[in-house]
């Protein structure tokens, strides 16, 4: 019998959307949806557009909903009394069996061409390739990052501008190649293309154990297993140096890691943090102003900005 996933949906004020989002990732140890965007980043912040939102969350089925359920419950009832105008009401219930949660992302991911030469190409999916080209064939299951969304899409296209040397990228890596710590891997989209692009030793990690196994899946699909490392290891128990980081995370975290991410960062090495709302973008750069790093490039899309670090000698 395959594995169920209870989606439960939420209408809440937008003012409510932080705090609901917080207890229900809290509550399940996932990400959530917003207003049905998925967000691949794991981000708690978003921009809403209408006084009423839909916040989703996904819990395993079995003999613990009825207690979380009943546990968001009690917490939508108990923010009423902040609220007046806010009337909670039941969290809505829809079961989805996982491969029926594969397929919806088969609906909506498709090859994409992205910065010069990575290509992001579904394993279902036929693709005929220039001979420049580098194709990262991807499989997301049930973890995050298809390579797509934005936040995603500006570290990949960090990433081809730090190996092929274009400004401001053309000074020399301080190791070659470079060892690369990938944060947050999700699908491990950034660590198969950090190794296509010409990464040595990669070590990705996850807090989700899921994550984890799809990662490492595409990984080894895309040949991408030699001086390889994979797990759930907590960032602070990680004690080699790299010449690249990525992080393309929640930005609350991407503030609260900044001591532990800088020392694990050789001289000249490269920072690339993503998942910042860019209305959250002068937090983070505020949290990274008396690190021993330099902000080297900004970009942004949509409402998204990707922040390149550089730690100086």
């Amino acid at each position: 019998m395959s594995a169920a996933w209870a989606e439960v949906a939420c209408r809440v004020p937008d003012a409510l959307i932080d705090q609901v989002t917080d207890f229900l990732v809290e509550l399940t140890g996932t990400g959530v949806c917003i207003d049905n965007r998925i967000l691949d980043t794991f981000s708690l912040d978003t921009v809403t557009e209408s006084s009423v939102n839909t916040v989703k969350a996904y819990l395993a089925t079995g003999i613990d909903l009825e207690r979380q359920l009943a546990e968001i419950t009690v917490y939508l009832n108990s923010l009423a009394s902040s609220q007046p105008d806010f009337v909670p009401s039941p969290p809505a219930v829809t079961i989805i069996n996982q491969e029926d949660w594969a397929n919806n992302w088969k609906e909506h991911f498709h090859t994409s061409r992205i910065g010069q030469h990575l290509i992001i190409k579904p394993s279902w999916e036929a693709f005929t390739a220039e001979p420049s080209d580098i194709v990262i064939e991807l499989d997301p299951g049930m973890a995050f990052g298809t390579g797509t969304h934005a936040t995603t899409r500006l570290c990949l296209e960090a990433l081809e501008r730090i190996f092929n040397r274009i400004p401001p990228f053309d000074s020399p890596l301080p190791q070659a190649p470079p060892a690369v710590l990938d944060v947050g891997t999700g699908s491990g989209v950034l660590s198969i293309a950090a190794r296509k692009l010409g990464a040595g030793r990669l070590v990705a990690v996850d807090i989700d154990p899921e994550a984890v196994g799809v990662a490492r899946e595409n990984l080894a699909q895309n040949g991408v297993a030699g001086d390889l490392e994979i797990s759930t290891t907590p960032l602070s128990q990680i004690t080699d140096t790299f010449g690249i980081i990525l992080a393309n995370i929640l930005a609350e975290d991407l503030i609260r890691l900044c001591p532990d991410l800088c020392p694990r960062l050789v001289p000249g090495g490269l920072l690339i943090l993503s998942g910042i709302l860019t209305e959250r973008e002068e937090a983070v750069t505020a949290a990274y102003a008396d690190s021993p790093l330099t902000l080297v490039e900004v970009t942004r899309q949509d409402e998204w900005s990707c922040l390149v670090y550089r730690r100086e000698q």
